[in-house]
């Protein structure tokens, strides 16, 4: 049973919610961070708070092209399958040398806490996009998008931030699985 399946989504329900990620709208310098009605949470009000200010410096780090505050988010600990905050470093110039603006979308539906202390993980649980106005060809570029997406923050000298993989998880990613290491 797939993935989809086992979340009770259908493929007409696929459906739908690729076409409502596609018909986002997608204006350049555009950023959004939504906390969805029917999100559940299973932390404070507090934390989500902080959480939310985490995606919100991220908007603002976008929006003003501003490498140093897209990696302020990351942890010192952050590992994606592998890819390192020097890797991602290397994305985000690279992403900032070929598109004039970038636009994200996060919709937040679950926030949920694992762990204690020094060890707390909060994971939230986003469906979204990234999208960019391509400098080489004018045209608005979709660049990666979401769907229940699971973020990994942990609090790192004094805030929240995006840690990769929380456990060992293998380098390669499992057939059908595409990567989201920017947020």
């Amino acid at each position: 049973m797939g993935k989809w399946a086992r979340r009770g989504i259908g493929l007409g329900g696929m459906l739908v919610m690729a076409m409502g990620l596609a018909m986002m709208p997608l204006s350049p310098a555009m950023a959004e961070v939504q906390l969805l009605p029917e999100s559940a949470s299973e932390v404070d009000q507090a934390t989500t708070d902080k959480v939310l200010a985490t995606f919100r410096r991220a908007d603002e780090a976008l929006r003003t092209r501003d490498v140093e505050g897209v990696m302020s988010l990351y942890s010192e600990q952050y590992n994606y399958h592998g890819l390192k905050k020097s890797d991602m470093r290397k994305i985000w110039n690279n992403l900032f040398d070929e598109f004039q603006e970038l636009s994200n979308v996060h919709r937040l539906s679950r926030f949920a806490k694992v762990g204690s202390g020094s060890r707390t993980v909060v994971e939230v649980t986003c469906t979204g996009s990234l999208s960019g106005l391509s400098k080489t060809g004018g045209l608005l570029v979709p660049i990666d998008s979401w769907y229940e997406e699971v973020h990994y923050l942990i609090f790192e000298n004094g805030q929240w931030r995006i840690r990769g993989n929380v456990d060992e998880e293998p380098r390669i990613m499992p057939f059908g699985t595409s990567p989201h290491p920017l947020f």
